[in-house]
């Protein structure tokens, strides 16, 4: 009880000097709950959008895919399995869903009305089904096909009211209607754009055949289970379309978008643990200095009769006490950034209510356990060091000598971790194979890491004297203070720019990284890209017949390939095995748009006829040569015999491993009505025509939304934009961490600020002005920041050129380290550490020298 008490008095006691290691806890356990709550949100919602338009059994085509939108292909049933259906036994009432994702909805202005995130615009019959989850708030239902019917959430984003015209281009073709009614969801849309058709035109338009359905939606009799009733549907259709409960639809459907959710759970979580990560640096060092200060007081509690043990459990209540009330707060805090990122997604499109937010029981079961176990375990360390000193320390200034035996194990350990994680970079940097590389490419960002941390001293020691050569010594004896003040301690030191150090080497890492990835991918398409112009959809849909002739009557084009995706094709090779890929169809002037180097034959000859194309890696697994005839089953064709024209290298990033034939081959042993749309057009101008070429492309495309043309500028920006977005995302996730890192170097200035009370008081006893001593401790915050920042930016140059080396192996062979973006860093460092010293350092100059010169 006297332990508990005691701690409880220290800790009410430096309640402002644990305020911001409270912080970082707050923080770090606040980015872990938000991510829970607001993924456990997502899933709430989805769930309840499934469940809610499910139907007991539902009957659809077999091996519908993902691939079936972008490739134009549209799967049907017969309308003749509706009457069917009705006559199964347990079947209450059928309903027949005429749905298509494969379309693109444009206002008067030619613009798009879908959704901005990605989700997809759906095209559907109104039914009644449909209002299960939505009501019609405004008009009427479609009663015919110049009719549609929007839902609430896309009339509103984008500015559209009953009377507008929509312009619905779908595989089959495109029609006009207007809008008459505005449909609300009853349950939270997460951002679709839903289009509303009568059954007859959606069957028509949409599907391009009258009669026919994309599903069938049943309803059980009662007393009829889902799953009996699915029993009967097979039975009585057998196994050649997929028939699923309304729990088997619904997992389904939350099997699909759950992958995507976990991916940015983890992602957001990994993001965390760096938080927690460099927060527990900051305890280390907060605790590693209270016991300092308190070394007197210590000492004379063990002089008293208290143990070690008792000194030991004292300082580790106090983190249990600072741990569960940081971590009580961040559930608050993470509860609340939930809610911001749910409205930061709203007003991107991703529709997520607040009525539908989520917190399980166990989510602030892990907030806190994560708070209190990692501050314990961050304080451990500094109560041992407390319990080991012993009752002369009574009698003595406050402050603990250094162990230079620890020191010198210390330094020992971190060199050879530092070294075996330096061997395994120079492994993975020589690997033949990304896959085995990248295991020592882990291990080395991993060892080097946590050997830069405990070597972290050593270093402080060496390249603090080399900064204050550069940085402090033109500010004369203040700044000569600031150096011997931040190498007074080069434990403290080194941990607080060791939190510094892992953002900013993660920061590193990535930046170097996407400058090599943006410099392959332009190298490689300067080097493999002959075409000017490159048509294609950013959102997965096809290229219709509708885009493709407005690209052909375009002007100044020296010619247009088309590219289709070909898959489920089944290759029985020389050696009598069947391997099942996909092929690319292109026309013949594709090998000349897409320059794909070949290391045995003539690409060319692969588009003649009944002729094809294998990649590298393929002929040696299975000892295929130029000249061998395969036989070539089609999916939805005849089997055709084609022969091994070309060989194409591995050594290419785009169209990796692809298999070329021409489209003229495959429309000889595929039906026509069977052919995929085209994913990709490339054209080429003719000869002083780009300029006009290109202009052209654009006025003919601009009715269609959901293509883009761009030329190779073009092509180039982008792929810098969308590395750049994700860069920019990264960073500002790493961004907690490197608060927390900054909030380590404000803690350490002000605890020391505390603890050289005294010294502070007769440096301005003997004159040193307020303004020199704010000076001295913002200098000595600069040379910590750059210490972590130099460490953290070496570090990570060192993984990103590492992980540029595997890379390579897969096409992305350009190494670029941006230069600028690593100075401003730096630069920046230095601004972070004097704006870290504000607080500290306005209170050193304001300390009462006579108090000051008093305190013990």
């Amino acid at each position: 009880m006297t332990v508990l008490k005691t701690s409880l008095r220290n800790f009410l006691a430096h309640k402002g000097r644990m305020a911001l290691s409270a912080i970082a806890v707050l923080l770090s356990v606040a980015f872990v709950c938000g991510t829970l709550v607001f993924t456990d949100t997502t899933n709430a919602t989805f769930d309840k959008l499934f469940a809610s338009t499910a139907s007991d059994v539902t009957v659809s085509p077999k091996g519908v895919s993902d691939k079936d939108t972008r490739q134009g292909r549209i799967r049907t049933l017969p309308g003749s399995e509706l009457a069917r259906l009705k006559h199964v036994d347990g079947v209450k009432s059928v309903l027949g869903d005429a749905t298509s994702q494969s379309i693109t909805a444009a206002d008067r202005n030619d613009n798009s009305i879908g959704s901005d995130t990605g989700a997809p615009t759906i095209g559907t019959n109104w039914d009644p089904t449909e209002k299960r989850s939505v009501a019609i708030t405004s008009g009427h239902a479609p009663r015919g096909p110049t009719e549609v019917m929007v839902d609430a959430d896309t009339a509103k984003n984008k500015k559209l009211t009953l009377g507008d015209e929509l312009r619905i281009i779908a595989i089959p073709g495109e029609f006009r209607a207007k809008i008459v009614g505005i449909a609300t969801f009853q349950v939270t849309n997460p951002g679709a754009t839903l289009i509303y058709t009568d059954t007859d035109t959606a069957q028509r338009k949409l599907l391009g055949a009258p009669g026919v359905y994309s599903s069938y939606s049943l309803t059980a009799k009662a007393g009829v289970s889902h799953d009996q009733l699915k029993k009967n549907v097979v039975a009585d259709l057998g196994t050649g379309v997929k028939v699923q409960t309304k729990a088997e639809s619904s997992k389904e459907s939350q099997d699909n978008i759950g992958s995507f959710l976990d991916v940015m759970k983890y992602a957001m979580l990994g993001f965390a643990g760096i938080a927690v990560l460099v927060g527990i640096f900051l305890i280390v060092n907060t605790f590693s200095m209270l016991v300092a200060q308190r070394t007197r007081e210590i000492g004379l509690m063990r002089a008293i009769g208290s143990s070690r043990k008792q000194i030991n459990r004292s300082v580790l209540i106090e983190a249990l006490l600072l741990g569960i009330v940081g971590s009580i707060l961040g559930v608050f805090g993470g509860v609340g950034l939930a809610v911001g990122l749910m409205k930061i997604m709203g007003s991107a499109g991703l529709h997520l209510s607040t009525d539908q937010l989520t917190v399980k029981a166990t989510t602030p079961i892990i907030g806190v356990g994560i708070g209190v176990v990692v501050t314990v375990i961050a304080a451990y360390i500094p109560a041992r060091r407390a319990g080991k000193i012993s009752p002369m320390a009574a009698l003595r200034d406050a402050g603990t000598p250094a162990d230079s035996k620890a020191g010198w194990i210390r330094g020992a350990i971190g060199t050879l971790l530092t070294a075996g994680g330096a061997a395994s970079l120079v492994v993975a940097g020589n690997a033949d194979k990304a896959v085995d590389g990248s295991m020592f490419l882990g291990l080395g960002v991993v060892l080097t890491l946590i050997g830069f941390i405990v070597i972290g001293p050593l270093l402080a020691g060496l390249v603090v004297r080399v900064l204050a050569t550069i940085v402090l010594r033109i500010f004369g004896p203040m700044g000569r203070l600031a150096e011997r003040n931040a190498l007074r301690n080069p434990r403290r030191t080194g941990a607080t720019g060791a939190a510094l150090m892992i953002g900013l080497a993660l920061v590193a890492c990535l930046s170097v990284v996407g400058s090599s990835m943006v410099a392959s991918a332009t190298d490689e398409l300067d080097k493999s890209v002959g075409a000017d112009f490159i048509i294609q959809s950013d959102t997965g849909q096809p290229i219709t017949n509708g885009i493709a002739d407005a690209v052909r009557q375009a002007k100044g084009l020296k010619h247009i390939s088309e590219a289709k995706d070909i898959e489920g094709t089944k290759l029985t090779l020389p050696d009598g095995k069947t391997v099942t890929k996909d092929l690319s169809a292109a026309s013949p002037t594709y090998a000349e748009d897409l320059r794909t180097p070949v290391v045995e034959g003539d690409l060319s000859a692969a588009y003649g006829k009944d002729a094809m194309s294998v990649p590298e890696g393929f002929a040696k697994d299975h000892k295929v040569k130029k000249g061998d005839t395969l036989t070539v089953a089609f999916k939805e064709g005849r089997t055709a015999k084609l022969t091994v024209a070309a060989i194409t290298s591995d050594d290419v990033s785009l169209d990796k491993g692809a298999m070329y034939t021409n489209i003229a081959t495959v429309k000889s042993y595929v039906p026509a009505k069977l052919i995929p749309a085209d994913v990709m057009m490339l054209a080429q101008a003719k000869d002083g025509q780009e300029k006009q070429a290109y202009a052209s492309l654009k006025s003919r495309l601009h009715h269609y939304p959901s293509v883009k043309v761009r030329d190779q500028t073009d092509y180039k920006k982008e792929v810098k934009d969308q590395v750049g977005q994700l860069l920019n995302l990264v960073y500002g996730l790493l961004a907690l961490a490197i608060i927390v890192a900054v909030l380590g170097v404000v803690n350490t200035l002000a605890l020391s600020v505390v603890e050289r009370t005294r010294e502070i008081g007769l440096m301005r006893a003997i004159g040193v002005s307020r303004r020199q001593m704010r000076r001295m401790i913002r200098l000595e915050s600069v040379v910590i920041a750059l210490f972590g920042a130099l460490l953290g930016l070496g570090l990570g140059m060192g993984w990103g050129t590492t992980a540029q080396k595997l890379l390579a192996l897969e096409g992305l062979k350009t190494l670029e380290i941006p230069w600028p973006t690593i100075i401003t860093v730096f630069i920046g460092s230095a601004v972070v550490g004097l704006i870290a010293a504000l607080v500290p350092a306005f209170r050193a100059a304001r300390m009462n020298v006579l108090n000051a010169i008093a305190t013990e």
